[in-house]
């Protein structure tokens, strides 16, 4: 199994960094990977990524939420999938955003690219971009505050 740990500290503070976690449907604006996620109901979505030339969909659910601290999930079916995001304050205005995640490469290519480390490198450009996004914005699109006990 294949895992990827990466952080990045973003000038918003923890609650502002958490909501805008919990609008999945705009994943797709800064997470290059993404091609769309929709939101099935509070702890259910889908996702349809497309990493180089192989795309993939599958069901995802929400394991572990709690408002400012965490939001884990796993695939439910097709894609052997899981991480967590947690949130941590360093400040009123400055938050550390890191992210796991824990996967089953598939095929010759998706090994390849474990193997070269080419997948901890976009999820780094993709929290970068997740921190020009937010710090953009200023402020959260949206927000769930709603609680999954694990």
């Amino acid at each position: 199994m294949a895992r990827i740990i990466e952080t990045v500290d973003v000038d918003v503070p923890v609650s502002t960094a958490y909501n805008q976690w919990t609008q999945f449907e705009t994943f797709p604006e800064f997470l290059s990977f993404v091609q769309s996620i929709t939101q099935l109901d509070d702890t259910h979505n889908h996702w349809r990524v497309k990493i180089g030339a192989v795309e993939r969909e599958f069901d995802a659910e929400i394991t572990e939420q709690h408002a400012d601290e965490r939001v884990a999930w796993r695939s439910t079916g097709g894609e052997d999938h899981a991480g967590v995001v947690t949130f941590h304050k360093l400040s009123d205005t400055e938050t550390r955003v890191t992210v796991q995640l824990d996967w089953e490469p598939q095929g010759f290519v998706e090994h390849v690219g474990d193997a070269l480390g080419i997948d901890d490198r976009s999820v780094k450009k993709d929290l970068k971009n997740f921190k020009t996004f937010i710090e953009s914005r200023g402020a959260e699109s949206g927000a769930w505050r709603g609680d999954v006990q694990a």
